[in-house]
């Protein structure tokens, strides 16, 4: 039948009668994917891989760089090193310091030498052997005087002689004690602490030296070598940039009439368009602020409609989430009411 030679009510008729179908079809498609997605709740967002900076603590000089980028490395592997010569002689430096503090308290805390307590007392003896001849030339002198065979200026003499000789024997008695008591209980705790400063210095300078490697602090994958062996770094400067295999999380947003829907805990099922896996995961936290959609998140909401963020932790990610993908999110209807604790 050629549709040129109908009758206008007649092509107005086949017109109203296709539009029907096509939208009877559309209703139909409609409500069979309503049916697939009843009970659940879909949410929007992007895979949010964390990056680590690795940088020296020390500076130095590079001697090793052991991987490129691209390169899968595990966690506490050895991805670059210092020359280590510079830090190893402060280490043997801080070690001869602590030695000598040592060997300083020690002292402190034995005292005198057997040899020097000989030595004070023997000094003793003879300060008080020259005491009492003072005090016998003294006595001497002074009963001459009486007879004129002694002049008073001698005497003065003899009792100046006894004075000084007795004094002596004051600073004989009080060294010999010295010598046995030992060191003062200050000069003891002053020793103990040189001993302790020392001992951080060397502690210092060994955790110095260990510095000189950079360890991976987990499992992930170079994406950034930004030194080379022999480069001369600064501490804190950028040598790789690594990011992380775990943990994996996707980024998302919900809007306020689905928010009683999840809670934290609550289990998802995510997926790309990059492939048919679909992987596990549950929301770890959801923002207590408001905010504007952001124009990368895709939902069928307005963009000016309040959301709340909400990161999704991915138990099982592996190499085929990448960083920034857009992913969809699938949240059982009582999500939320499961995953909240009872009782409240």
């Amino acid at each position: 039948m050629n549709v040129r030679t109908l009758p206008r009510a007649a092509k107005a008729a086949i017109v109203i009668v296709a539009v029907s179908a096509v939208t009877a079809g559309a209703w139909w498609l409609w409500a069979q994917r309503g049916a697939q997605d009843n009970g659940r709740l879909r949410l929007y967002g992007n895979v949010d891989i964390r990056e680590v900076q690795l940088a020296f603590r020390q500076p130095g000089r590079v001697l090793q760089m052991s991987f490129d980028e691209g390169d899968a490395v595990s966690a506490g592997a050895r991805m670059a090193a210092l020359d280590a010569e510079p830090y190893r002689d402060a280490l043997a430096a801080a070690e001869a310091s602590v030695q000598v503090a040592q060997a300083e308290l020690a002292k402190l805390r034995r005292g005198a030498r057997p040899q020097e307590i000989t030595q004070a007392r023997e000094a003793l003896a003879q300060a008080r052997a020259a005491a009492g001849d003072a005090e016998r030339n003294y006595q001497r002198q002074s009963g001459l005087l009486a007879s004129g065979a002694s002049s008073q200026r001698t005497v003065d003499a003899a009792r100046t002689a006894r004075d000084q000789t007795a004094a002596a024997v004051g600073a004989a008695q009080a060294a010999l004690s010295q010598a046995l008591e030992g060191f003062r209980k200050e000069d003891v705790a002053a020793g103990q602490a040189r001993v302790a400063a020392a001992q951080a210095a060397r502690a210092q300078a060994a955790t110095a030296l260990a510095d000189t490697e950079l360890l991976a602090p987990s499992a992930g994958t170079v994406i950034a070598r930004v030194r080379e062996p022999g480069s001369m770094v600064a501490s804190q400067s950028t040598v790789y940039s690594l990011s992380l295999d775990r943990p994996v999380y996707v980024r998302a947003y919900i809007g306020e009439r689905d928010l009683g829907r999840i809670a934290p805990g609550t289990a998802v099922r995510v997926s790309s368009d990059s492939s048919a896996k679909t992987y596990r995961g549950q929301v770890g936290f959801i923002s207590p602020r408001a905010e504007f959609t952001p124009k990368t998140v895709e939902t069928t909401d307005l963009r000016t409609d309040l959301v709340y963020r909400l990161r999704i932790v991915v138990s099982d990610g592996d190499s085929a989430l990448r960083q920034g993908m857009p992913v969809t999110i699938e949240v059982e209807a009582d999500g939320g009411a499961s995953a909240r604790p009872q009782g409240r």
